[in-house]
């Protein structure tokens, strides 16, 4: 545990206490009387309840369009379903820089909806509340679905059987079996919702802005570290108790659900509802999900000259203003940087979920002390606050704290893998966690007995088990490495871009040129994200995980 622990210490804690100290504290006094001042601002309270409100609505909205997608890729079989299942799970690994520009392409001016019909969403609430479901769909169908694929039918048809309608069915033995993987998913959703910066940024335009992109205009346009600070501090609280809760949640489904193999639960569509429920499902998935990416695409290829491959090849062409270097060879930078980033991931991961495995590979539940519980649990949460807490402010600290011996960072190559790497080691712990507790502590007290040293008994016993879950973990990782904005923004060098910085930065700039790159550039980073998708449902465990994305 030593590893994980002195990564987030010196990566993401640090980074965020030094932002917190500079603000706060001036002239060796603290100035915690700043943080009523700032909360006592009018625009102040403004901006924390547009950034509830907006989370709450996103969330409800998302469980009310992706509860029958949960269903319907839980329960009924169906052509393409498997490509389907990666084509909605697209939006969710893809920067929001890049959904953001797709809805600009559908909603914004010059869109699609504005060419057919006049009719403009941007830089109202509407496309981000819309941006968020399409970003969040797959979390509740990946979370609820794979924890409904899991449930004994049987039960259901028993109740049935005693006379119980389909609604009370539903209402009675399901919902309450389900309650616990729904809550945990609108909590993720309203965590990702809450920290959104790049859809807000782009999509609601100056009108509209919540705590991440607050923190970002103080810290970067304004220099206002105090209130920066503040605002760190106040969604710091906000994503410890939804943690917190979620990590509750979590524990409640593991104990208490008694599950089936989910390859005997789909079955093929029977009836007129059901074949009805499929087709509005997927539908929804034509509208909400492909619908956007097909628009990005093919506004890549409309160039004023017609379709062709303009805006592609301007991508190999240097302007020496914005880009020191063709945007292209940011395709190069993001694909190093993810690779590095995964690396780092898998290690400081891999070791962080073998060490949350322990307690329970060497004692029985039973047998496991409270404060040993209480140890875990905690440091379960820890792992997943680089998701929730600005990470604004994580790129920032890197550029005020890592600046010095040992560890001047600030020009080197390493500092962008390291900053994405944060956002990837939840990832990987949450896809190797279930996996690793599911390994039989006696396989190994048995190889210990035989002779064999630690890292042996891993690599015989434990390695083989997760392996497959291990590719699974690094293409997550790499897939949301690929994608980080938020710190990348502050850390990634003139001469060396990543694609979401490089999106960002073209749409930034007037004219069609500008706009049309952005659409290519953003066009190559969904591609690349699919491709990742497809061979993780190529890989994945055959029998599905509960309670993990």
């Amino acid at each position: 545990m030593a590893v994980p622990v002195a990564f987030f210490g010196l990566f993401f804690a640090y980074p965020v206490a030094a932002i917190v100290e500079r603000g706060l504290h001036a002239d060796g006094v603290w100035r915690f009387g700043r943080i009523l001042d700032v909360l006592g601002q009018a625009d102040v309270r403004h901006v924390l309840w547009f950034t509830a409100w907006q989370a709450l609505a996103s969330t409800a909205l998302t469980l009310l369009v992706a509860l029958p997608g949960a269903y319907v890729f839980a329960r009924l079989e169906f052509p393409g379903k498997q490509l389907l299942r990666a084509a909605v799970t697209v939006p969710f690994v893809l920067p929001t820089v890049v959904v953001g520009t797709a809805f600009l392409a559908l909603v914004g001016r010059g869109g699609l909806l504005d060419d057919l019909w006049g009719v403009r969403l941007d830089t109202t609430v509407w496309a981000i509340l819309i941006a968020h479901v399409f970003f969040n769909y797959a979390v509740v169908v990946r979370t609820v679905g794979g924890l409904w694929a899991q449930l004994d039918p049987r039960q259901e048809e028993a109740a049935r059987m005693l006379g119980a309608s389909r609604f009370a069915v539903w209402r009675r033995v399901t919902l309450p079996a389900l309650g616990p993987a729904v809550a945990a998913a609108a909590l993720m959703v309203f965590l990702f919702t809450f920290t959104s910066f790049g859809v807000v940024q782009i999509l609601g335009g100056p009108g509209f802005s919540t705590l991440e992109v607050e923190i970002y205009r103080q810290t970067a346009q304004i220099f206002d570290l105090s209130t920066a600070a503040v605002l760190t501090l106040v969604q710091f609280a906000a994503v410890g108790l939804i943690l917190l809760v979620h990590a509750w949640t979590v524990r409640r489904r593991e104990s208490t659900l008694r599950l089936v193999d989910a390859a005997h639960t789909a079955h093929r569509p029977r009836g007129a509802g059901q074949r009805t429920l499929l087709g509005l499902v997927l539908a929804t998935v034509a509208v909400l999900i492909l619908l956007p990416l097909g628009v990005l695409v093919q506004r890549s290829f409309d160039t004023p000259g017609g379709y062709g491959l303009a805006y592609f090849r301007a991508l190999g062409e240097a302007d020496g203003g914005t880009f020191l270097v063709p945007p292209v060879d940011a395709v190069w930078n993001s694909l190093r940087y993810a690779l590095a980033a995964t690396a780092i991931a898998l290690v400081v991961g891999g070791l962080a979920a073998a060490a949350l495995t322990l307690p329970r590979s060497r004692t029985s539940p039973a047998g496991e002390t409270s404060m040993t519980g209480r140890l875990v649990r905690g440091f379960d949460a820890l792992l997943m606050l680089p998701l929730g807490v600005s990470a604004v402010t994580v790129g920032f600290g890197f550029l005020i704290t890592l600046d010095e011996p040992p560890l001047d960072l600030r020009q080197s190559w390493w500092l962008v893998p390291l900053a994405q790497a944060l956002v990837g080691v939840p990832f990987v712990v949450r896809t190797m966690l279930p996996v690793l507790r599911a390994v039989d502590g006696r396989l190994r007290e048995a190889a210990a007995v035989l002779g064999a040293s630690p890292l042996r008994a891993w690599r015989e016993v434990d390695l083989p088990m997760v392996r497959r879950a291990l590719l699974v973990a690094a293409g997550f990782a790499f897939a949301v490495s690929l994608g980080e904005f938020g710190a990348t923004v502050f850390i990634a060098r003139p001469d060396n871009p990543t694609l979401p910085v490089a999106v960002a930065r073209l749409l930034g700039r007037a004219g069609d040129l500008n706009y049309g790159q952005a659409m290519a550039l953003s066009t190559v980073l969904m591609v690349v994200c699919a491709v990742c998708l497809l061979l993780l449902e190529r890989i994945r465990p055959a029998r599905a995980q509960t309670g993990e994305f």
